[in-house]
């Protein structure tokens, strides 16, 4: 058994939902010899999409080379994946790392980093069929397991996703402990999910969420134009 710890980064970023992160990092810091670094540019104070501040522990430029990288997602996702320094970030550690991870919308970050080609995929409803922009394969399911590939559906999935990741890192019998630990033991008060939702109730929300969802396809368009120039350059180079 070897002494080395368990690395995992969870990446940070403005208007990020943060119970997409932090429920996963509720039992990921709880693994046996596991590192939890919160990932962003700077050690600042993160304002989260409802107000919530927290603070990263480690720099981009400082992260150390992870067994698991893990990105959730938010409103702010749009920005971000226009943001260079960040994307080429999320490439160079989701490439390297033994998992590939997110909750939520954090799957079209990494999609849109180029790493999430020919995957399956999950993502929060509302967004779900934006991965299929990014070239991977939307799947209706909590939590989709895609080789080294996991990644689960909308902001509470992260519980279970957390726990699936945990059993893939540590044994069942860890993560069964910790799931015992923790007492999850779902019980919504309402009986209601995306799968037997009234009509309009689904129809209400997404007009809600339209300037969100336009903006954020707008930014899956972009991304994707960009990993179909950084594929034709590649191409170009290799030819004689």
């Amino acid at each position: 058994m070897t002494d080395k710890p368990i690395e995992i980064g969870i990446l940070f970023f403005p208007g990020m939902t943060q119970l997409d992160v932090t429920a996963p990092f509720e039992v990921f810091a709880r693994l046996p010899n596991a590192r939890v670094h919160l990932l962003w540019k700077r050690i600042e104070p993160i304002v989260s999409d409802v107000g919530l501040s927290v603070m990263p522990t480690c720099t981009l430029d400082d992260c150390p080379e992870l067994d698991v990288f893990c990105v959730g997602g938010g409103p702010g996702q749009v920005a971000l994946m226009d943001d260079g320094e960040v994307m080429d970030f999320v490439a160079r550690a989701g490439g390297s790392a033994r998992y590939v991870t997110s909750v939520c919308a954090g799957s079209l970050i990494l999609a849109g980093a180029g790493l999430l080609n020919g995957y399956r995929a999950a993502c929060h409803w509302l967004s779900r069929d934006q991965l299929a922009v990014l070239g991977a394969i939307p799947e209706d399911a909590r939590v989709v397991v895609d080789r080294n590939r996991i990644s689960g559906g909308g902001v509470t999935a992260g519980l279970d996703f957390a726990f699936q990741v945990a059993a893939e890192l540590s044994g069942e019998d860890v993560a069964r402990r910790l799931q015992l630990l923790l007492e999850y033991d779902p019980q919504p008060p309402f009986p209601i999910t995306v799968r037997n939702a009234p009509p309009e109730l689904i129809a209400t929300i997404r007009k809600a969420a339209a300037p969100m969802l336009d903006e954020r396809l707008r930014a899956s368009e972009r991304s994707a134009a960009r990993l179909r120039g950084k594929a034709g350059d590649i191409g170009a180079r290799l030819t004689p």
